[in-house]
């Protein structure tokens, strides 16, 4: 027999709430990446964004991607799980090739660039541009955390 055992005699819990975020780190042949200029705070990122509830991690990338930029990417593999501790973000990134299309910016996105990896260095904070690097030095997946701000240890 089951007994269920309530929890009324302990302290209330509080159920964590997390949102999941997906984010394609687009890499061209020439190797440079793939990024937008948020229109909502100025900041370069890699296209991303919330993951709808009935779609697969993989579709939420494409779909991202494409509504951001205006590029049709092939989704390849996984190279990094991000958690904004501050926040209750979980960011999932995927490397991908650009497929077609043509770029364009959106109501998201104010500018979309094809970056070096020294220009991604210099034109994005650190917690995002380590996820664009991570997708390609070919050791992820990774997982890290932050606090919006800063890394707060790394593994491999």
């Amino acid at each position: 027999m089951l007994l269920y055992m309530s929890n009324s005699a302990r302290e209330p819990q509080s159920t964590p709430l997390h949102s999941v975020s997906v984010a394609g780190a687009v890499v061209r042949d020439d190797g440079r990446l793939l990024a937008i200029r948020r229109a909502d705070n100025g900041t370069w990122e890699l296209p991303g964004g919330v993951l709808e509830l009935t779609e697969t991690p993989e579709a939420g990338v494409a779909r991202e991607v494409l509504e951001e930029t205006g590029i049709h990417v092939e989704v390849d593999e996984l190279t990094g799980v991000y958690k904004n501790t501050t926040r209750g973000i979980v960011a999932l990134v995927f490397r991908c090739k650009p497929s077609g299309g043509t770029e364009r910016t959106s109501d998201e996105s104010t500018a979309v660039d094809w970056l070096t990896p020294a220009e991604v260095e210099e034109r994005m904070a650190e917690v995002y541009a380590i996820r664009l690097l991570d997708a390609v030095d070919g050791s992820g997946p990774h997982v890290r955390s932050h606090d919006g701000r800063h890394l707060l240890g790394t593994s491999a």
